[in-house]
């Protein structure tokens, strides 16, 4: 069973930390962040929520699966996974909310954020099963987000910012491949074991077949497009290294 070491707030979860993630977003764009350009601003800002986020859900989703001794995927949520839970709720609301505001353009990242949050408030709100596989994939996605983060305000600011240039350059290659091999290896491995499992029928009596089958296209097209995102990166990566080698030559 759980230790109960669940944190006890006066105000429901779900209100407190999406008041957190919003508050927070508005120090970065209006005071952190408020020398930079309009084109960064927003996304440097979406970066901070994320560091405020990612990070801190690996070690809360952590605390949270491995306290509970009945752990499986088809196991109810305990109450300290539901916190967690709705920690990560708050976050992509709050996200979303940024992509809708500045960038309703970017479809990928606003369908990415609602199929994120149909996995996270359904395992949470709706059937109160399944926060085990749900927060282990939060973890492996979670685990790159500070490299990442990093990497992202780098880029924006390398062609103006000697500092963020060298930055980009040196993290570049190795957060490439630290996102590989969770996305590309560790993510697919959990994700089979996940399938095999529902497929096999242990979790049809608490966890729907249409449900866990949605919750499996999100997931498997997540990876997929993680995987080509960073295909891509690479490809760019290599073709930056061949360009300067032919200037040397």
């Amino acid at each position: 069973m759980e230790t109960e070491t669940t944190l006890f707030f006066p105000i429901p979860n779900l209100p407190l930390f999406l008041s957190m993630f919003l508050i927070i977003y508005f120090i970065a764009y209006f005071i952190v962040f408020r020398s930079w350009s309009p084109q960064t601003r927003p996304e440097a800002s979406s970066c901070l929520i994320s560091l405020f986020h990612g990070t801190p859900a690996v070690f809360l989703s952590t605390h949270a699966i491995f306290s509970d001794q009945s752990r499986d995927f088809s196991s109810s949520n305990t109450k300290t996974q539901s916190l967690v839970l709705d920690y990560a709720i708050s976050y992509f609301l709050t996200d979303l909310l940024h992509y809708i505001i500045f960038y309703p353009s970017d479809l990928i990242f606003i369908g990415h954020h609602l199929a994120t949050l149909f996995v996270f408030i359904t395992c949470r709100y709706m059937v109160f099963h399944g926060a085990y596989a749900i927060l282990f994939l939060l973890i492996l996605a979670e685990a790159t987000s500070f490299c990442q983060n990093v990497w992202t305000l780098a880029t924006a600011r390398r062609y103006d910012a000697e500092f963020a240039a060298k930055v980009y350059a040196v993290l570049s290659p190795y957060f490439y491949a630290f996102y590989s091999v969770v996305r590309g290896v560790f993510g697919p491995f959990f994700v089979y074991r996940m399938a095999v499992f529902y497929i096999s029928g242990k979790a049809d009596n608490v966890i729907p077949r249409w449900l866990w089958m949605s919750w499996m296209f999100v997931i498997v097209t997540a990876i997929a497009v993680s995987i080509l995102w960073i295909s891509n990166l690479w490809t760019l990566l290599f073709k930056e290294k061949k360009a300067k080698l032919e200037k040397k030559l």
